[in-house]
């Protein structure tokens, strides 16, 4: 745990490339020959580490070209500027990461206005701050433990019959955290951050939930739509139960909601559209959450997506790298409690196989990432048709939810405790 006294700094991910631009906006000094560097410098070919800080007040860096929305629907490319210092990494293929290194409070200055609007209502945005904080600090105490001989468990298990594989903040070995949705979007100042971002952060510095059984930090997820029922950690990460991780009903009266883990069930469910905090269509409230590129497309709580069956199988084959054949079936074999799709059977006419986890699922159908792997399948001639639920992995707190939690009059503290349930919040800085 943190000394109340020290506030911790993260380093992130930036971008990985062969050759990488960078406008340094003011001096900064190089350590080690303490040279100073400013202007537009290209990099390449780099024999060893370079680090850099910033040697005058309000000096910041520009990297070119970053790419941000990797594999999703909004994916482009942009310029993004940071603050704080800069680290320049060779990699084993001639390619350089580039990771910034800054305090936690500034980096969650950033998230909050990337992750969202940062015109969101302030118990959202202090709801939304501490679920980052505590996420982004249980990851680095995560990888201490693991650094220190606890158990690292195989986030891809394949064999004859089955993949299974989950993504998570593990696949980073040369920094803590990266800047994209495969952690927390973090956009530095480009995202540039309003008084009530600043005001919430500021409102909850160095506060944290944590698991109420162990006492460390909760790893504290979110996404952007549950669809209406949460999910469990396991099904979608590696196999630990988190008891403030559990399912409930994003509504009121949280403890009623349906076993989704049975088929017909979780198709009723899906086929309609039940009264959830995180149903709704009100632009006031969507605007808040979801930044421009996020709203290019709103059909988040329900969805449809349908594929001819040449169009699916060739889409699976790229996907996933394996030939099925013409597919002919999708068949859930595995639902976690909020109808997600933990195990699906992929059936064609050279082979069956078994995926998962949900992130692997959306991956294998769809150019970028299917909304969720909450959905059913049905047929229509040669058609095949996905109706689903939900945006994201529905762990944790629901954005869009909140959000609404937020209009309707909840207050920050009452928004963690319906989203994280038994979980404390702590000051541990």
């Amino acid at each position: 745990m943190y000394d109340k006294n020290t506030m911790p700094t993260v380093a992130v991910g930036i971008i990985t490339a062969k050759a990488v631009d960078i406008d340094f906006h003011g001096a900064f000094r190089r350590t080690g020959d303490g040279a100073l560097v400013s202007g537009s410098v290209r990099f390449e070919n780099l024999d060893s580490k370079l680090d850099f800080e910033p040697a005058e007040d309000g000096a910041v860096f520009e990297v070119k070209d970053v790419m941000i929305g990797v594999d999703f629907h909004w994916q482009r490319r942009e310029n993004q500027t940071f603050a704080g210092a800069l680290s320049l990494l060779p990699c084993a293929d001639g390619s350089i990461t580039v990771v910034n290194r800054i305090g936690v409070e500034d980096y969650l200055r950033s998230v909050i206005s990337s992750e969202m609007s940062a015109t969101s209502s302030p118990e959202l945005l202090r709801a939304h701050a501490v679920i980052s904080r505590s996420w982004l600090l249980a990851q680095i105490r995560k990888n201490e433990r693991i650094a220190d001989g606890a158990t690292a468990y195989d986030a891809c298990t394949v064999t004859d019959d089955e993949i299974v594989r989950w993504q998570d903040r593990e696949d980073h070995t040369d920094f803590d955290v990266c800047a994209d949705d495969h952690c927390q979007r973090y956009q530095g100042v480009t995202r540039q951050s309003t008084a009530a971002v600043a005001e919430a952060v500021d409102a909850t510095a160095g506060i944290a939930l944590t698991d109420p059984d162990s006492g460390e930090l909760a790893d504290a997820r979110f996404s952007k739509c549950c669809g209406g029922v949460f999910e469990l950690f396991e099904n979608c990460w590696e196999p630990v139960h988190h008891s403030y991780l559990t399912v409930r009903s994003d509504a009121p009266d949280a403890l009623v909601y349906p076993d989704l883990r049975y088929e017909s069930r979780a198709r009723a469910w899906i086929e309609a559209s039940p009264e959830a905090f995180c149903n709704t269509a009100d632009e006031s409230v969507l605007s808040q959450v979801l930044n421009n590129y996020d709203r290019e497309s709103i059909d988040f709580y329900r969805w449809t997506v349908r594929y001819g069956v040449e169009e699916l199988s060739d889409l699976v084959r790229e996907r996933t790298g394996i030939d099925f054949g013409t597919i002919t079936d999708l068949v859930a074999v595995e639902r976690g409690t909020s109808g997600r799709i933990v195990r699906l059977r992929i059936t064609g006419t050279k082979r069956s196989m078994i995926i998962g986890k949900e992130l692997e699922i959306r991956h294998a159908l769809s150019r970028s990432h299917l909304r969720s792997s909450a959905f059913v399948v049905d047929r229509d001639g040669d058609d095949f048709v996905l109706r689903g639920a939900g945006w994201g992995h529905g762990v944790g707190l629901c954005q869009i939810g909140a959000a609404v939690m937020a209009e309707k009059g909840y207050g920050w503290r009452e928004i963690l405790a319906h989203y994280f349930p038994g979980a404390e919040l702590k000051k541990i800085y």
